[in-house]
């Protein structure tokens, strides 16, 4: 323990939860104080948080573009999908530009 706990919380980069202070035992993160039990362990803090209701909730990604917008991006996703192999894609993109052009 240190005597000011919070002067070393800001080098803290990486942790499922962090306990400040000689009064702020894990049982209380584990019990009472609210941070959930399930913590990230073997190094997985670096991209990962605890089990939060938000893992249970199911969320939805609303995309929109313009005509403008996916001309724009059209270099960009045909660069892309070419290079994972996935040619269909930069084709979703020409046929909507140029829906003339069919299969």
């Amino acid at each position: 323990m240190t005597q000011n706990p919070r002067t070393v919380l800001p080098g803290i980069k990486h942790a499922g939860a962090i306990f400040l202070g000689a009064y702020t035992p894990v049982a209380l993160g584990d019990y009472i104080a609210g941070p959930s039990h399930v913590l990230p362990t073997g190094g997985t803090a670096r991209f990962s948080s605890g089990l939060s209701v938000n893992d249970f909730l199911k969320r939805s990604s609303v995309i929109t573009y313009s005509r403008s917008a996916l001309k724009e991006a059209y270099k960009d996703v045909a660069e892309i999908s070419w290079a994972e192999g996935l040619n269909a894609h930069t084709r979703s993109v020409q046929i909507r530009l140029n829906p003339t052009s069919g299969f």
